[in-house]
């Protein structure tokens, strides 16, 4: 039985900013407890669910005892379904931890194509002997080296998220590590003192439940970005930012259409149709994600603007996500990602490539090194506010004669 929350003074800028952190861990959490089979990682998703249930009510009080009148209530509106789509967010990243804990069907393949889905994220436990130990990440300097982000500690039963660069590691420490596969294996070596394994991918017996599969990774990426997307969009109050938002939800919807028309054609041909149900069951979590990343935004697309509480909640996190368009003879104009090393050059990881085509528009979730750029591209990137500067500057057309 939950605990009954009595009202306190609290600032709505903390409860919001942690609300935030807490539910981009969640998503990531959820999905790493299915990928791993791990009853563990979805306990604690239950126990970050409960705690953004708290701070959900803990904001709504403080909310309504801000509000005094007619403007009040406008402005403070946006705020309110914020905090309500945090929460739908928590409660569908418990669904699907729910997946691991009450043994939902999932059949191999999801378990094998999950680790695109997530960039590979892996937990690694802290060994005393390890040369991290005692260290502060900025020390270290992990994400410059080899590509990886240290996204959340576990320390006991309390949580770091969104660890900063003074944030110091200690022994016995739960790191949940997120980044491309060779960096993975390199600070898993050095951090649990053992080798990483990749897991082994299966053989896929059924076409069109792969086809479901590919669809349910994309469908997770796209929420996923869409998330981060509508935060920024409600920091910047950014009608572009928000509109990108509106097009993630729409594609994530198209896609569930056509998971569930696989599926369907998958389950008649299967040994064991009820397998299938986890699948079933993390869509429709995955789809609740995107429709609430569109509510967050929703402040910015009806005309309300960013209360700015919110956006101060938001600017807590180090990182800024841009949006930019490359330009007819930029820098990046005609080259890949890896060619014009924008990682390295700007510090800002692009999240995602959408390229208009005719008859819509063409996404690359994740793009990698050998990503092709060329003019029309919008590129999203996620970085420091001095990167995402640079990244502009290459993606202008002026900046190739420099």
């Amino acid at each position: 039985m939950a605990g009954r929350v009595a009202y306190e003074p609290a600032s709505v800028k903390d409860l919001l900013a942690e609300m935030k952190d807490t539910a981009e861990l969640l998503i990531d959490l959820s999905y790493s407890a299915v990928l791993h089979e791990s009853e563990a990682i979805a306990e604690e998703v239950l126990a970050l669910e409960d705690r953004m249930d708290v701070l959900q009510i803990r904001a709504r009080m403080s909310l309504l005892m801000a509000a005094r009148n007619p403007e009040d209530a406008e402005t403070l509106a946006p705020v309110l379904g914020i905090t309500g789509a945090a929460e739908k967010i928590s409660d569908a990243a418990g669904d699907i931890a729910k997946v691991v804990l009450e043994d939902i069907g999932l059949p191999e393949d999801m378990r094998a194509s999950l680790p695109v889905a997530v960039e590979t994220l892996v937990r690694s436990t802290l060994q005393s002997d390890s040369p991290y130990v005692n260290r502060t990440l900025g020390d270290i300097n992990l994400e410059t080296e080899t590509g990886v982000r240290v996204i959340a500690i576990r320390r006991g039963g309390d949580w770091v998220l969104n660890p900063s660069a003074e944030t110091v590691l200690e022994a016995d420490n739960v790191l949940l590590l997120r980044g491309p596969e060779p960096g993975i294996a390199t600070v898993y070596e050095r951090a649990a003192g053992e080798t990483y394994e990749k897991p082994a991918a299966p053989a896929v017996a059924d076409e069109d439940l792969d086809r479901a599969v590919s669809s349910l990774v994309l469908m997770k990426n796209m929420s996923e970005l869409a998330v981060d997307l509508a935060y920024g969009s409600v920091l910047y109050n950014s009608d572009p930012l928000a509109e990108e938002v509106v097009e993630l939800e729409a594609e994530v919807d198209a896609l569930k259409s056509r998971f569930e028309a696989w599926i369907l054609r998958a389950a008649s041909r299967a040994a064991e149709p009820v397998s299938l149900r986890g699948l079933v069951h993390i869509a429709q979590s995955t789809e609740v994600i995107s429709d609430a990343a569109l509510e967050i935004s929703e402040g910015v697309l009806r005309g309300l603007g960013s209360h700015v509480v919110v956006q101060e909640a938001v600017e807590e996190s180090d990182e800024v996500i841009t949006r930019v368009t490359v330009e007819p003879g930029s820098l990046l104009d005609g080259t890949t990602l890896g060619e014009r090393a924008v990682k390295t050059e700007t510090g800002m990881r692009v999240t995602a490539v959408r390229r208009p085509v005719e008859g819509g528009d063409e996404w690359e979730i994740q793009p990698g090194p050998d990503t092709e750029l060329q003019a029309g591209d919008v590129l999203l990137a996620n970085g420091t506010r001095s990167g995402a500067d640079i990244l502009a500057d290459l993606a202008r057309a002026s900046s190739a004669d420099r």
